[in-house]
Order: structure tokens, then C-alpha cells, then sequence
């Protein structure tokens, strides 16, 4: 008998070990999948340039929405998420043509959707619209403006591709780009520094010492004081309390090239860097 049970116990673990080949990570124990939605095909296909054409009004004009009632679809790869909390409840995902924000009410977005990760977006159903003419994918928000779509509308709404995840090169920032082509684009500013860098000054501290603004502290770039460019930083940031980059031994803003999104809000370049190691000292 023990030897019949042995058999069984070995058995048994052999199927289980079997079963952890599976990808169970993107299946439900029903089978279903547990994220997006694989019956998504791949017709209509448009360039993120392509869409913002066929909105023009939309994207425009300030707090505006469009249902999109056709077969309409999008495809790019994830350039930024929530993973250290200064991306709020959105995602942006970046074609060789342009890039967009993805809104979607709910956290832990990186979990599933890692930067480089590509992604169909089937848009039928959903609205696009210009949050202050930064063109977003979500639902109608206070009337005509654009919000974020309920997390298991998304989920019917996006397919993994079957190609590898392959992060995107970002581009050399220029504050004088076109911003209708090349907002919510990954960038990066080389050899810059903060202004309010002292050895103290954080990136965006919770209390009376700066303005806070939506939750978030805009700091300014030494060499873009006068230019409608700032580093925005929410307080709910993982790195919020992180001191701004000071050079301790000369005693001075130390310099650094700066990656992250280049949001717009109406005129201004709102760059939201994603993680620390966004921000290295710069070799210039």
C-alpha cells in the first residue's frame, strides 16, 4: 500500500510541475484570460498620427470628446506606466508615427503592461478627446471633456501582440518641436539642471513650501527658465521625496539628462519622468 501511494504522490507531482509550464499567469482558472481580450483582430489597423487626423476638431480643442462608432484600431508599445507612482491611473503607448495616453481607472497598470509591451487597442466604443489638447483615449468625463474608462471596459477594448517586448528609443527633446506631432512621446533633455536645486529642494514635497497644482510640483530647468517647460512631479510619486540632483562637492545643480513623457497641457511640455533611473548625470 505505501508503495501505491508513493506512486500516487509522484504522480501527482509530475502533474503539477506539468501545469506550472503554463502560462498561468495570463489565464483565469476557468481559462479564461485574465487580461485583455484575444478575439480582437487586426483590421483597421490606423497610425496614432493617422487617428489624430480623423479627430482634428477633437484633439484641437481644449476638453472635448468623440465617440468612435467604427471599426477603428490603434498599435503601439507601452513607453510609460504607473510602476513608481507619478503616472496616475493612464498609460502611453508610442507608434513610429506618435504617441498617446491611454486612461483607464484603475492602479497597478504595470503589472501587465511593462514599457516596451505591444498592444492593439480596439477603439470602437470608446472616446477620444484633448485633455488641454493632449490627445487621450477614455470616456466622456464632467460632459464634453475626456476621462478615464472603467478598468473592465479596457479590458475588452486591448489584445497583447505575440511580438517581444522591446522598449522604445526616446527622442532628443526640443522645446520647439511640434507639439501636436510629438506630444506624450518618450524624450530625453540632456545637460540640464533644476532650478530650485539647493542640496534640499525636493522633487515635489507634500506641504506649504511650493505650489501644488493637481497634486503635483512643476519644477523649472535652469536652461528653460523662460520656456513653457517644466518637470512635473506628483506628491504620490515614489521618488517625491528624492532631493533634486545637487552637486555635493562643487556645491552646485548638478547636471543630468532627464528621460520621460512629454505631455502637453495646452501650450506647455509637462515631461513626467517615470522611474528614478529616469535621471542620470549628464556626460556632457
Amino acid at each position: 500500500m505505501k508503495a501505491l501511494r508513493y506512486f500516487a504522490m509522484a504522480v501527482a507531482c509530475t502533474l503539477f510541475a506539468a501545469c506550472q509550464d503554463t502560462e498561468w499567469d495570463k489565464i483565469t482558472p476557468n481559462g479564461a484570460e485574465l487580461y485583455g481580450n484575444s478575439s480582437i483582430d487586426d483590421n483597421n489597423i490606423k497610425t496614432i498620427a493617422e487617428l489624430k487626423q480623423m479627430y482634428p476638431n477633437v484633439f484641437a480643442t481644449t476638453d472635448q470628446n468623440a465617440l468612435v462608432d467604427k471599426d477603428l484600431k490603434i498599435k503601439g508599445r507601452v513607453t510609460g506606466n504607473d510602476i513608481r507612482g507619478n503616472i496616475y491611473k493612464q498609460f502611453m503607448i508610442q507608434d513610429e508615427t506618435g504617441a498617446i495616453i491611454i486612461a483607464v481607472n484603475e492602479s497597478g497598470i504595470s503589472g501587465y503592461l511593462a514599457e516596451g509591451q505591444e498592444i492593439v487597442v480596439d477603439l470602437k466604443g470608446l472616446h477620444v478627446g484633448g485633455y488641454s489638447r493632449q490627445p487621450e483615449v477614455g470616456a466622456p468625463y464632467n460632459g464634453s471633456s475626456i476621462g478615464r474608462m472603467q478598468k473592465d471596459v479596457f479590458q475588452k477594448h486591448f489584445k497583447f501582440t505575440a511580438s517581444p517586448i522591446q522598449p522604445v528609443e526616446p527622442i532628443e527633446f526640443n522645446v520647439n518641436m511640434n507639439m501636436d506631432d510629438n506630444c506624450a512621446k518618450l524624450v530625453t533633455i540632456r545637460n540640464v539642471t533644476f532650478a530650485d536645486a539647493n542640496g534640499a529642494n525636493t522633487y515635489a514635497p507634500g506641504d506649504s513650501s511650493v505650489t501644488i497644482l493637481g497634486g503635483c510640483v512643476n519644477r523649472k530647468l535652469s536652461q528653460f527658465a523662460e520656456s513653457k517647460l517644466v518637470i512635473r512631479t506628483s506628491t504620490y510619486a515614489r521618488f517625491a521625496a528624492n532631493k533634486l540632483p545637487y552637486d555635493e562637492v562643487n556645491k552646485r545643480p548638478l547636471a543630468v539628462d532627464i528621460t520621460g513623457i512629454a505631455t502637453r497641457y495646452r501650450d506647455t511640455w509637462q515631461v513626467l519622468i517615470r522611474k528614478e533611473s529616469d535621471v542620470v548625470p549628464s556626460n556632457q
